[in-house]
């Protein structure tokens, strides 16, 4: 067995409402942690249902340039709900949100990102420095585990509301070795997550998952011990799901950029196709890999959910590092 401790940070989600103010005059989320005290995470879920359900308004309708006024009239919201619902769920205004999901800010966000993942590569591959808060410690299987699909495996799972959408998490005795977003239903998402551990015993067991989700998702997200997790796959997907765990919220990269970083610059159809099958969605951040031309394709659960996910993160860094500054 190969262990890593991988430096990781998880952006806090909004679930946890001291998110939800920035200090610094004239910030438009100043109020916003007076006016939503706590936000559960069922909250969260349908707030997120509803931004989702704008920007798929946004991608149809893109040719129309539609106002704000139009979308949060897609949305069954008035543009005063539909303010409030972005600045609980993102923190910032929709504006100023759905600014970070045009494909100029993508391009700006990949040339600032290049100095961060050159110094996060190069720590990251050269020794354990820390250079996040969070660690999270990687187990991959053996090759003869690997073949055995999960054989003699007892999988604890349960579905959990989260700020993106309701997840479903896959827990052994040595760590979380799943966690999908559900696209359509339940049904599809456990199989679709169960079928790399075809011969593994399933149990629904959501008391044993939940913790998990709560200091993933939830309110009062601190760093604490490291989340152990079990990645199954080739030696070459491993490096690549490594390699992803060192792109920092808030930064992206491409295919082509993380080929150069694992030494295979000419690999990025490989690259791609590692990212693809990653199953332990948001803790190996394969929605921060996007094209190089700036446009926001290929997420395993949804694109939609991929942008919300980066348009979020985006907002995080980018208001934090201004009212930093």
């Amino acid at each position: 067995m190969v262990y890593n401790n991988i430096p990781h940070q998880l952006a806090r989600p909004p679930c946890d409402s001291a998110n939800l103010a920035y200090s610094g005059a004239g910030n438009p989320t100043e109020n916003a942690m007076t006016e939503e005290k706590r936000q559960s995470p069922e909250q969260a879920l349908r707030d997120y249902e509803r931004v989702g359900d704008a920007i798929r308004y946004l991608e149809d309708n893109i040719r129309e340039q539609p106002t704000l006024s139009d979308v949060a009239a897609a949305v069954n919201m008035s543009e005063f709900h539909f303010q409030r619902l972005f600045r609980r769920w993102a923190g910032i205004t929709p504006k100023r949100f759905l600014q970070y999901l045009t494909v100029g800010y993508a391009k700006e966000a990949l040339d600032e990102s290049r100095s961060v993942l050159d110094t996060a590569f190069e720590i990251g591959l050269s020794g354990p420095g820390r250079l996040h808060d969070l660690f999270v410690s990687c187990e991959a299987m053996t090759p003869g585990e690997y073949k055995e699909m999960g054989a003699g495996l007892i999988i604890s799972y349960g579905f959990h509301s989260t700020c993106f959408g309701e997840c479903l998490i896959f827990l052994t005795e040595r760590g979380i070795c799943g966690l999908a977003f559900v696209e359509s239903n339940r049904d599809a998402a456990l199989r679709n997550l169960g079928a790399q551990w075809s011969l593994a015993t399933l149990r629904h067991e959501p008391g044993a998952t939940a913790p998990y989700a709560e200091q993933i998702f939830g309110d009062g997200f601190a760093p604490g011990p490291a989340l152990r997790l079990v990645l199954k796959g080739t030696n070459f997907q491993v490096r690549v799901w490594e390699a992803l765990m060192r792109i920092p919220p808030g930064h992206v990269t491409t295919y082509q950029a993380l080929g150069t970083y694992l030494g295979k610059p000419t690999a990025s159809r490989a690259i791609g196709s590692a990212v693809g099958r990653n199953s332990i969605s948001y803790l190996v951040p394969c929605h921060r890999v996007i094209h190089k031309s700036g446009l926001v394709t290929g997420y395993r659960w949804g694109h939609v959910r991929k942008r919300a996910l980066l348009g979020w993160e985006a907002a995080r860094h980018t208001e934090g590092v201004q009212t930093a500054a």
